[in-house]
């Protein structure tokens, strides 16, 4: 199975290629910004890469949040206009689902894992998987030394875990920082084929913003 994978949620934007949850082509570029001018010759430059047409994808697959307002916006609109144009299915996966699905899973035993992202004014946003669970509860964002209180030793994975790890450790609490700290398409498209193959329960791309876009209505 063909799955073509995009990613923009945080600071660096990914497309990846994968046949059979291996990568076959792949992008990168790093940056928090420029999403909108990467993503679509990245599509391009993956496909070409493998010598494949976008006719012969099987479905694609997103990531979905939370993550930056532009950059998901970009990604979900150019994977949905890809999978309407070809009439294939399109898979959402979160910024918590990628990160843990780039981890062994025996690190995972027995463990609680939390996806802890930075967030403007001192506040995070948290996914927590309870231990063994494949399946994020939903997302909320708080002040990090509002953290909920582990029921027992936790993994912590994202852009914001080191300062996790220590405001918990700070509370007398068990907690582990990982180094897995930016989602990749290859990661999403990995847990996107586990949908499609029923291991995982279906999720739309309905993006899941860390909050709305900073405006400023005209005077």
């Amino acid at each position: 199975m063909l799955i073509l994978a995009i990613e923009g949620a945080l600071a660096h934007c990914s497309v990846a290629l994968l046949r059979d949850g291996v990568v076959v082509a792949s992008a990168l570029h790093e940056g928090p910004r420029g999403q909108p001018y990467a993503l679509p010759p990245m599509v391009a430059q993956v496909l070409a890469q493998a010598g494949l047409a976008a006719t012969a994808l099987d479905a694609l697959a997103v990531g979905i949040g939370p993550g930056g307002f532009t950059g998901l916006r970009t990604a979900i609109s150019l994977a949905e206009g890809m999978a309407q144009a070809l009439g294939k299915p399109l898979i959402g996966v979160t910024t918590g689902e990628a990160l843990a699905a780039d981890l062994p899973a025996t690190s995972r035993i027995g463990q609680a894992l939390w996806s802890v992202l930075e967030q403007r004014q001192g506040r995070v946003v948290l996914e927590i998987f309870q231990p063994g669970g494949s399946e994020p509860r939903a997302p909320v964002i708080l002040p990090l030394e509002s953290l909920p209180d582990p029921e027992g030793a936790v993994l912590l994975l994202g852009d914001a875990a080191p300062a996790a790890a220590a405001a918990l450790a700070a509370r007398g609490f068990q907690a582990q920082a990982l180094a897995h700290a930016l989602p990749s398409a290859a990661a999403v498209g990995r847990v996107a084929a586990q949908r499609l193959s029923g291991a995982l329960p279906p999720r739309s791309a309905m993006p899941l913003y860390a909050e709305p876009p900073a405006t400023t209505r005209p005077g």
